[in-house]
């Protein structure tokens, strides 16, 4: 019987057990979008085939992304680039064996969102204006 209790208990602590923390999430996040950044790195491919294909094909291929899903997935993929890299520069910085208090390691996890959220705008913003001024 006391065999048959402990193979019904998980061998360890799952993620249902614990409440979602900065750095956990952070930590799911940092996986979810290098997945995302290699779906939209082969986007960036089909992008290119795609002007090399010539302006019939190319101008098909604007007209989905100029749309407001299309534009709206590049947000997102704006958003998930900058939250990719400022994750990583934030283990860079870890890998130096600095910033381990707890204070410093949500510090920087909050820096990471809002810098990400930051940069996202910034770069649209300025992309826009640029487009503005192009046409």
């Amino acid at each position: 019987m006391e065999r048959m209790t402990r193979r019904a208990r998980p061998l360890s602590p799952n993620i249902q057990i614990y409440r979602p923390q900065l750095t956990s999430v952070l930590s799911i996040a940092n996986r979810i979008t290098g997945v995302a950044l290699s779906v939209f790195a082969v986007v960036l491919v089909i992008w290119l085939a795609a002007a090399a294909s010539g302006p019939g094909v190319y101008s098909q291929l604007l007209a989905i992304v100029g749309s407001w899903p299309g534009q709206a997935l590049f947000l997102i993929a704006t958003f998930a680039f900058f939250l990719h890299l400022c994750g990583g520069i934030r283990h860079l910085v870890w890998d130096s064996v600095r910033a381990f208090e707890l204070t410093h390691i949500y510090a920087s996890g909050w820096a990471v969102v809002l810098l990400s959220g930051a940069l996202t705008v910034v770069s649209w913003v300025l992309s826009l204006l640029i487009a503005g001024h192009s046409s």
